[in-house]
């Protein structure tokens, strides 16, 4: 007696068909569970027995074999109990299978029956939809999520039980979930730019980065803002667009961070802000089977390090790679994984261990000793801060309230909006979005100077020593910087304030 199910895996953030074959013959009473099965999968025999005892069917008494194909693909976690339990009953003839042929089946089941959510449910549905099956069976705490994917069936199972004598619930019986929210812009925030008190030069940058993606950091004393302008980040981004939203749910729904998805998609760019003792694989990813880190969770967002000289170094070089490949690679025995990790790096950081170099006060000396100095800055080393586009100087604000306001986090989105506009009409046919992403020939085709703007850039270069990778995040600066302005070319103008934005490369000897 034979029976076959389709259930799914994820693999990286993309789901994967998973074929669950099971077949029933004579011999001593026993399960085998063949196919890369990880612990978490050999356990769900134990499940499956007591759901269907407990479910008033019969667990059959023979040599069952239950296959996971394709063989050689590692199958990990819980959500094959829902198709196992099928199949087996299915092949011992409880249940009739013609009416799941074609049909993805997703669940943990508890000992009692229940079928329970999983992690990871909207890339598989999603996977389910590519493959042209007509319809998905999930838990009834997974139908929001699941019911995101348009044009496949969504039936909810909340009990073996239940789903054997009913079929479980269309999802069209629920309420209705949209994929497109009329609210677009969600920016309900407590925070808005004008919170922070003076610091122009520093606001601007703020508005440069969010309008091209740039990485940006901040170094200044303690108190000068840098952390409060950071964190109003996000109201000043727009929202994600369909595809983008999509990719960010996506990734939270595969680490188990999707907390309310009858919400719709994830439409607000994710603002990550890990504390400075997370190791390498919490900031970039890992594990036996690999998950994603920050820097995956921080998709189409920010990535906020505040007081960056203060983790790792080994932990901060791990970001190069993601920084320019814009995705992350992670090889173990078991294969090789990818993670998308398109962020903006925003930081902050002290000139000093004790804050103070280059703006002490009678009340306040630095008390760093010149090697102090050193081995501090040198825990972010030059190839990771030529990769910071914006590296810019916060001094101390020497009058308090002074002027104080200014731009609000409303006005400064609804610049960053044109801007944004003017790059995606730019780039429509590029294959990118934002001028951050420019490189090789694009960069020349997009982002070429005048004359003047190329003298000045060229005498900046020899004068300051930039490295290629400078000079080129300076051309993509003064795109965004023209963009803002709603100029078409990039002028001398647009170059000399780009310029002044590398403050790492001006540092003076110690």
């Amino acid at each position: 007696m034979y029976a076959k199910m389709l259930s799914a895996s994820v693999v990286g953030v993309e789901g994967r068909l998973i074929e669950v074959e099971v077949n029933i013959s004579s011999g001593l009473p026993q399960v085998n569970v063949v196919g890369l099965p990880d612990p978490a999968v050999r356990e769900s025999v134990e499940r499956v027995r007591a759901a269907i005892q407990n479910g008033g069917m019969k667990f059959p008494l023979d040599r069952i074999t239950v296959n996971l194909a394709p063989a050689d693909v590692r199958k990990e976690g819980s959500a094959f109990d829902l198709a196992i339990a099928a199949g087996i009953l299915g092949a011992s003839g409880q249940m009739p299978t013609d009416r799941l042929a074609g049909s993805l089946l997703i669940g943990e089941l508890s000992l009692n029956g229940e079928v329970k959510a999983v992690p990871g449910v909207l890339p598989m549905v999603e996977m389910a939809r590519r493959a042209g099956l007509p319809q998905v069976f999930v838990p009834s705490a997974c139908v929001a999520e699941a019911s995101l994917i348009e044009g496949i069936w969504v039936r909810s199972v909340g009990s073996l039980a239940e789903w054997i004598t009913g079929g479980g619930t269309l999802e069209s019986d629920e309420a209705p979930v949209s994929l497109r929210p009329s609210d677009t812009a969600s920016k309900s925030s407590e925070v808005d730019l004008a919170d922070v008190v003076g610091q122009q030069h520093g606001k601007r940058a703020l508005l440069i980065a969010a309008a091209g993606m740039h990485n940006l950091i901040f170094v200044g004393p303690p108190g000068t803002g840098k952390t409060m302008l950071c964190r109003r980040l996000p109201t000043l981004l727009p929202s994600l667009d369909d595809e983008e939203a999509l990719e960010v749910t996506k990734i939270y729904s595969v680490s188990g961070k999707l907390t309310d998805a009858r919400s719709g998609l994830i439409r607000e760019r994710p603002f990550r802000a890990p504390h400075h003792t997370v190791s390498s694989a919490g900031l970039i990813g890992g594990g036996s089977v690999p998950k994603p880190g920050e820097v995956t969770l921080a998709h189409h967002g920010v990535l906020f390090l505040d007081e960056m000289p203060e983790f790792s170094r080994s932990v901060l070089e791990s970001l190069r790679q993601p920084m320019e490949d814009l995705q992350v690679t992670i090889g173990r025995a078991r294969g090789v994984t990818s993670f998308p990790a398109r962020f903006m790096l925003a930081a902050s950081m002290n000139p000093c261990p004790c804050g103070y170099w280059g703006a002490e006060t009678v009340e306040r000396p630095c008390t760093c000793s010149p090697a102090a100095v050193a081995r501090y800055r040198a825990r972010m080393s030059g190839p990771l801060a030529d990769r910071i586009d914006l590296q810019v100087e916060m001094p101390r604000q020497t009058v308090p309230g002074a002027a104080s306001g200014g731009m609000t986090s409303a006005e400064g989105r609804a610049r960053i909006a044109d801007a944004c506009e003017r790059q995606r009409h730019r780039y429509r046919h590029a294959g990118i979005r934002w001028n951050s992403e420019l490189q090789g020939r694009l960069l020349g085709k997009y982002a070429a100077l005048s004359p003047g703007a190329q003298s000045l850039l060229h005498a900046a270069y020899a004068t300051l020593g930039l490295s290629f990778r400078a000079h080129d995040r300076i051309l993509k600066m003064a795109r965004t910087i023209a963009d803002l302005d709603g100029s078409d070319e990039a002028t001398d103008v647009h170059v000399a304030e780009a310029i002044q934005y590398r403050c790492l490369d001006k540092q003076p000897a110690l």
